[in-house]
């Protein structure tokens, strides 16, 4: 923009017979500026608006994302280009976000309140801690350590536990889960050593996978402050020392569910000395906890297992069969969390057989050479405040344009009114002169052609004297 001062030095620049470049250059301004305000095309001291192309597609937009507020705004994006939309992609979603046109899905928002309208304790959280226990039996085949994942409710003291094959994310969900079913519900809160399964180490912010997870409970995820040491091997609170106290007890022979079972009776028999228990067997400060989905989290759990010479291989203490000729081959165990049934594959994600999930630990050896499973699953869903509202429709894809949103799209394909002919100054608002300014321009008057003409100064000889013109 130029300032009036600009302007009348550009327009005495010009009368001198400088050039558009020189006066630029003068000025310190771009050329393609000076010759606007040179031309009359804009004024000076006046800043032009910015002229918002999304004005246009406001209503339709919001509209769409109305109908489906989980709509991608890619999507989005191509329906309103595919009506006239001149903008691009970061112009569009910044122009959604500093309007607020996407509502909020209130099935995302899930209401933490439970049957009797009270909220979760604000200072109650979930500390989750893995614990590696030294020298396991032989049998469960893992290595020098045997992992525990360990969560304990900081306001009531309670605390269970699971034992891992790993730390990976699949097994963390899974260990999670178990330990939140086991506790009665989870706390609005869990926390985490810093991790890097669960903690980006450049950002300090849970991962992206990990952000999933904590969505899909409802919950938020806090770590301690960097530099603080991780307590993993067994010393520290009340219900560490008592988990070392009982490895220490565990006979060699014992079997790895075997193990578990024990490691549940010990948490019951703490909590009974902490509180008494209601007639369900679970203290009363366990109604205060949120509420579980379903189902756990959908991770992909993925082991390597030989198959024997029975054709059959080993999964959580069941065996399941394969075909007799891949004796010796190494294959996939595939599971999926929220699915009741896992498959055999191949190393290259070929499936093999898929058998019905049996119980943990059961010893169960299942026969046939597994059956086929429908493909189709039903759209995942987290936990709601009431039973009557429908699952939440993030997954399911871009639904069809109702009548209110056809109807807007409609009338942004009909014609624009094309401006009145004849008019000298155009029809932009960046041209329009301030309300109550009546004052002649300059240049007003002049013909274009000599506005963007430079004047050259011509000498006139009459009589005796000389001037300039």
């Amino acid at each position: 923009m130029l300032t009036r001062e600009e302007y009348s030095d550009a327009q005495e620049l010009r009368r001198q017979g400088w050039s558009i470049s020189a006066i630029a250059r003068q000025l310190g301004r771009d050329r393609k500026t000076v010759r606007a305000y040179l031309d009359g095309d804009r004024i000076a001291g006046v800043r032009s608006p910015v002229q918002d192309e999304f004005s246009r597609f406001l209503p339709y937009s919001r509209q769409r994302l109305t109908d489906d507020p989980h709509l991608p705004a890619s999507v989005l994006f191509g329906e309103v280009v595919a009506l006239g939309y001149p903008g691009g992609y970061s112009t569009f979603t910044r122009a959604l976000r500093r309007r607020e046109v996407r509502p909020p899905c209130g099935l995302c928002r899930r209401d933490r309140q439970q049957g009797d309208g009270a909220w979760p304790p604000a200072d109650e959280e979930i500390r989750f801690e893995w614990l590696r226990l030294p020298d396991p039996p032989a049998g469960w085949d893992c290595g020098g350590h045997a992992l525990l994942l360990t969560g304990s409710l900081t306001r009531q003291g309670r605390w269970r536990g699971v034992l891992a094959e790993s730390t990976d994310l699949p097994e963390l969900v899974e260990a999670m889960d178990q330990v939140m079913r086991r506790l009665g519900g989870t706390a609005g809160r869990w926390r985490f050593d810093r991790t890097p399964t669960v903690c980006c180490p450049t950002t300090g912010r849970p991962t992206q996978a990990f952000a999933e997870v904590a969505r899909y409970y409802g919950v938020a995820v806090e770590f301690p402050p960097p530099g603080r040491a991780d307590r993993a091997d067994g010393t520290g609170s009340p219900h560490h020392q008592a988990v070392r106290r009982w490895w220490r007890g565990v006979p060699d022979g014992t079997g790895l569910w075997d193990a578990q079972d024990g490691l549940d009776r010990l948490a019951r028999r703490m909590d009974a000395r902490r509180r008494p228990v209601d007639e369900e067997g679970a203290p009363p400060d366990a109604r205060e906890l949120l509420d579980l989905p379903d189902t756990p989290f959908p991770a992909r759990l993925r082991t390597r297992r030989t198959v024997t010479s029975q054709g059959r291989v080993s999964f959580r203490g069941n065996w399941y069969p394969v075909p007799a000729d891949l004796s010796g081959a190494v294959v996939q165990v595939c599971r999926r969390l929220d699915e009741p049934f896992l498959s055999i594959t191949t190393g290259g994600g070929a499936v093999i057989a898929r058998h019905p999930l049996a119980p943990q630990g059961a010893g169960l050896t299942l026969t046939g050479s597994g059956g086929a499973i429908v493909l189709e699953r039903p759209a995942r869903t987290g936990r709601t405040s009431h039973p009557d509202i429908p699952p939440c429709q993030r997954e399911t894809g871009a639904r069809p344009l109702s009548r209110e949103a056809l109807a807007e799209a409609a009338a942004l394909r009909e014609p624009r009114p094309a401006p009145a002919a004849g008019r000298d100054e155009p029809d932009h608002p960046a041209v329009a002169r301030p309300v109550g300014d009546t004052a002649p321009r300059l240049d007003e008057g002049v013909p274009r052609l000599a506005r963007s003409t430079p004047c050259v100064a011509a000498t006139v000889t009459t009589g005796t004297s000389t001037g300039t013109r």
